[in-house]
């Protein structure tokens, strides 16, 4: 019989060309699938789908950490992105301690997803767009005045991150008989173990490595 289910997939790496892929349902409080991979391409994933709904689940939702591959395997679907993969993202660019006010102002609103509504967020994303544009826009030139770029290059890519996945981040609340989590975070204590483990018993043998793999995300 089909069972229906909400997909928290992810790929956690142990070193260069291994990690492994999982999908997890939260509902179930199983991890489903999971695969090594050498890197995380959208073939991996899509591989994954076909692999569970031959097994009779039906995914009517996923939640995915922001590879934009990803997206095309379920295009079909509700998808959410992980708001704490996206604030970690925003980290990357501004720094924990952004020293410009409109860094700072822009770590502080991403801060906030988990506590507010897309309608809130959105307006508040506007603001400070419309308070910071003419910022956003400053050059520097060469001294030939041939060459130019942006002064706040990683500030604007922080805005830009966030607007490109705007559309993905507050999902779970459009779809709450879905029971949606609004991150991955169910997943990532498994493979936040399992990285510890394979870490301590580096040199193993890929048998013996599948093995502790599968002993963790079976339970």
């Amino acid at each position: 019989m089909p069972q229906n289910i909400v997909a928290v997939t992810d790929t956690t790496f142990f070193g260069r060309g291994y990690g492994v892929l999982v999908i997890r349902c939260p509902r179930l409080k199983k991890n489903l699938y999971f695969h090594e991979v050498s890197s995380e391409t959208t073939a991996e994933y899509r591989r994954a789908r076909v692999r569970l709904e031959a097994k009779g689940y039906v995914i009517q939702a996923a939640v995915i950490d922001g590879r934009r591959g990803v997206l095309a395997v379920f295009n079909d679907v509700p998808v959410q992105l992980c708001q704490f993969h996206q604030v970690a993202v925003i980290r990357r660019y501004l720094t924990l301690r952004p020293k410009l006010p409109a860094g700072k102002e822009l770590r502080a609103l991403v801060l906030s997803l988990a506590t507010t509504t897309e309608k809130i967020f959105c307006e508040l994303l506007d603001l400070w767009y419309q308070k910071w544009n003419l910022f956003l826009k400053e050059k520097t030139y060469s001294e030939d005045g041939k060459h130019w770029q942006y002064v706040h290059r990683k500030i604007r890519s922080a805005y830009r991150s966030i607007r490109i996945n705007l559309p993905y981040l507050f999902t779970y609340q459009k779809y709450p008989e879905l029971k949606m989590p609004n991150t991955t975070n169910s997943l990532d204590g498994f493979l936040g173990r399992l990285k510890g483990l394979l870490n301590v018993h580096r040199g193993t043998t890929t048998k013996r490595r599948y093995k502790l793999i599968q002993e963790i995300l079976n339970k």
